[in-house]
């Protein structure tokens, strides 16, 4: 059906002309039914009289253009390929105009089971493709089930452009749910972690917004935009004249902000002078050239890397790459130069869990810090991720990536010939204790291996040895306690890491997986998730969105049967009181019967594989595995593991 007749679909229409709309009447007591036997039969003498007191309604037809059509040609201009959503009925008018007026192109739309799935989806796809993707919720009740994944987002400053339809006019909501689904501030809910929320009341509002949203969402600290979009501008015509009068703003990028020359200069004359200058990176590198940048920067000072993997920052290929020794490090150093930090204070000073909590610094009293970041630029009040205030030396505000090059020249015109043989001498201990550090990983990564349950370090181990020959990516968190991936695996681009949850809400590992294999598909990468079986558990209907839509990966269920890390914080409060620990595995254990996942994901229409439980049995696994996602296909492998 073409765009000029399209929505010509109620029977008995009789013409379509000029955007107005043709009415046709229901039914009346004249008409006659036919029962289920065939038979006709005249309405009963109670139905004549309920048509009395409800005269028939007159339907309303259709109209060649509507609101929610120009909403898509707005969409058409951002660089927009995806749009994720789990079915609503406050957002009809524009699921329609994607998938019809719009052909389901530039943005796709994408079939989820759940509102925190779409969100997250688009959480990890932004993560691995540099640009924002959308998705929308179904009003209250959608926005409600997205928040979490929302505030992971936020907290891991990660672009997003999110919709919820909304029935403003109170006079045209349909009784019943439609009240209950409608609100009048529709992103109160989440306003304390967005970074800009808006609800249009015209469609060149709309328009306006949506273009603002968009880039507010990537300028550095990037972060998801909210728009409400109204049911009425969806729906209601839109007359030829009318539509002439709009217009769609050109989406102009802003530039990201970079530090100030005369800061850079101090800060390089700060690093130049340190005898033991270390770097700390942690949301930092978006790019393979950022990257390649902190690689120049950290040989240029001969000064050790620790990268806390908030994103995938310093190869740990590299000498300098130093993150297992972060601890010694920061103790001995002078001068630390943070890039982009999380939580500078947990950098730079530890805390000890106990009855009355104490902390202490790990620094030297006379260390300099500098700390070059976007953090102080997006600050909210009640939601209180941006950590304990430390005052660095030196804070300059700006972008760490965008800024980097600019350091290095300074850097570069400070540096004397003495300056650089100090260095070297300094370069020459830092290659010896990073091949200590592997030694020492390889070693303990030999412990209980053929023990049963499964160490971690053999899932890994055996998991490398199918995949070292692919072109591959992990999404995600590596394995966050004992982080055999970092340790052991050749982590050498940009796409190979993608770092974690941002607001550790648990659930985010199967849905932002979801969206990163979607990023990496095209890129024909073999794409490897490897979680828990607590996180699996919050949302394993992503298979079915990954199987519907054909987006390959492995996912690897470590299945210790516990939220073990919530065992162990049971354990501690146990100890603290001297009650013993054998009750900790109440309210925190899964198991009783135990979850067969290689069912649930077979049943969602994925491979499915084990579980697991003979370590020799993991090559095979993972080889079938290997060889289904590269047909392209979703796969599932559960294996039995110890707790991690």
């Amino acid at each position: 059906m073409g765009k000029s007749d399209r929505r010509r679909f109620l029977k008995g229409v009789a013409a379509v002309a000029g955007g107005a709309t043709v009415a046709i009447p229901k039914a009346t007591s004249a008409q006659t039914f036919r029962p289920a036997n065939g038979t006709t039969a005249l309405p009963s003498a109670a139905m004549q009289s309920r048509e009395r007191e409800q005269p028939a309604e007159v339907e309303r037809l259709t109209t060649e253009k509507t609101g929610s059509d120009f909403m898509v040609d707005v969409c058409k201009t951002l660089n927009l390929d995806y749009i994720a959503a789990c079915p609503g009925s406050t957002f009809r008018g524009l699921q329609e105009s994607f998938i019809n007026y719009g052909a389901n192109k530039h943005p796709e739309w994408l079939t989820c089971l759940h509102e925190e799935v779409s969100v997250g989806m688009a959480h990890g796809y932004a993560k691995v493709a540099g640009k924002p993707m959308a998705a929308i919720m179904h009003g209250t009740v959608g926005t409600q089930h997205a928040a979490m994944a929302i505030y992971n987002a936020y907290c891991d400053r990660v672009p997003i452009i999110l919709f919820t339809g909304n029935a403003g006019p109170l006079n045209e909501r349909r009784p019943g749910v439609e009240w209950f689904h409608s609100v009048q501030d529709g992103a109160a809910t989440v306003r304390d972690f967005v970074k800009w929320d808006d609800y249009p009341k015209s469609l060149q509002h709309f328009a306006e917004s949506t273009v603002r949203g968009y880039a507010l969402a990537c300028a550095e600290p990037s972060g998801p935009v909210f728009l409400v979009a109204d049911s009425k501008l969806q729906e209601d015509p839109l007359a030829e004249r009318e539509a002439r009068k709009l217009r769609i703003p050109r989406l102009t990028m802003p530039s990201q902000a970079a530090g100030d020359p005369n800061a850079l200069r101090e800060a390089a004359k700060m690093m130049v002078a340190a005898d033991h200058p270390v770097i700390i990176a942690d949301r930092y590198a978006r790019s393979q050239a950022a990257m390649d940048n902190l690689v120049e920067l950290a040989e240029l000072l001969h000064a050790p890397v620790i990268d806390n993997r908030s994103r995938m920052n310093m190869p740990n290929t590299h000498y300098l790459c130093q993150s297992e020794r972060a601890g010694t490090l920061i103790g001995q150093a002078d001068c630390i130069l943070s890039l982009e930090p999380v939580d500078l204070f947990g950098q730079l000073n530890s805390m000890r869990d106990q009855i009355e909590r104490t902390d202490m610094p790990r620094t030297k009293a006379d260390a300099k810090v500098i700390s070059i970041s976007t953090h102080d630029l997006f600050v909210h009040s009640n939601y209180q991720d941006f950590q304990r205030y430390v005052g660095a030396d030196l804070n300059i505000a700006a972008d760490a990536q965008t800024t980097l090059p600019f350091l290095i020249e300074a850097v570069q015109r400070e540096m004397s010939a003495s300056g650089r043989n100090a260095g070297e001498m300094r370069g020459e201990k830092l290659r010896q204790a990073y091949h200590d550090a592997i030694d020492r990983a390889r070693t303990e990564a030999t412990f209980a291996w053929d023990a049963r349950p499964i160490s971690t370090a053999r899932l890994y181990m055996e998991l490398w040895g199918q995949l070292q020959k692919e072109d591959w990516a992990l999404v995600s968190d590596g394995d966050f306690s004992s982080r055999w991936p970092h340790r052991l695996w050749p982590l050498d681009k940009h796409y190979r890491f993608i770092g974690g949850p941002g607001g550790y809400g648990v659930g985010y590992q199967p849905v932002a997986a979801l969206g990163a294999a979607l990023a990496h598909r095209d890129a024909g990468r073999v794409v490897i998730n490897v979680e828990g079986d607590g996180e699996f558990n919050m949302a394993p209907h992503t298979l079915w969105t990954a199987a519907h839509h054909r987006i390959p990966y492995l996912t690897i269920i470590q299945n210790n049967r516990a939220y073990h890390q919530e065992t162990m914080h049971i354990q501690r409060m146990a100890n603290r009181h001297n009650r013993g620990v054998r009750s900790a595995a109440l309210g925190t254990s899964i198991d009783n019967p135990n979850i067969d996942y290689a069912k649930i994901a077979t049943g969602y229409g994925a491979l499915g594989i084990g579980p697991i439980e003979d370590p020799s049995d993991l090559a095979e696994a993972f080889r079938k595995g290997i060889a289904a996602v590269k047909t392209g296909q979703p796969v599932l492998i559960d294996v039995i593991t110890q707790p991690r």
